[in-house]
């Protein structure tokens, strides 16, 4: 058992003529880590959101945080496809991810731009993932990587326009 747990583990190329298949993985799981923490910060605030722009902000919440977390099974299934194994432990999840806790409490406006903030850290993550799989001959990666960037920018784009002054 042990000895295909290793084999798994091991950098390797895939069939396709996906290159540096680890490379793409730890990518892809940097991804999934920021795409749980944004999804677990996104629904906390769709929960605990308070005044005017309450039933906006909730509505807007549940759908970003719908579509992550679909999105965080695809991006572990494409883990699984180049290879390797996705991350099975929520330190993991923590120490990947660009996103951070926020304090307990915020007002709603606050709210919108730390999380616009956010979207736009992991889209600038995904960009350089575009790059990286392109260079290894991933245009999987690479499409899944582009959509998901153009999610977390028009969500960067709407949570900002909320708040706008």
């Amino acid at each position: 058992m042990t000895q295909a747990l290793n084999v798994i583990s091991e950098p390797r190329d895939v069939a396709s003529g996906v290159r540096k298949t680890d490379t793409i993985a730890s990518g892809l799981a940097d991804i999934l880590a920021d795409t749980y923490m944004l999804t677990y910060k996104t629904h906390a605030y769709h929960w605990n959101v308070e005044g005017p722009l309450f039933y906006s902000i909730h509505n807007l919440t549940e759908g970003q945080y719908e579509d992550m977390f679909a999105a965080a099974d695809e991006v572990a299934e494409r883990i699984r496809g180049v290879g390797q194994m996705a991350p099975m432990s929520m330190a993991d999840i923590r120490n990947r991810s660009v996103v951070d806790d926020s304090p307990e409490t915020l007002s709603a406006g606050d709210m919108c731009k730390a999380l616009a903030a956010d979207h736009e850290r992991v889209a600038h993550r995904l960009h350089a993932l575009i790059k990286i799989s392109g260079e290894q001959n991933d245009p999987v990666t690479e499409d899944l990587a582009t959509e998901r960037s153009a999610f977390h920018e028009k969500a960067a784009w709407m949570l900002k326009a909320l708040v706008a002054e």
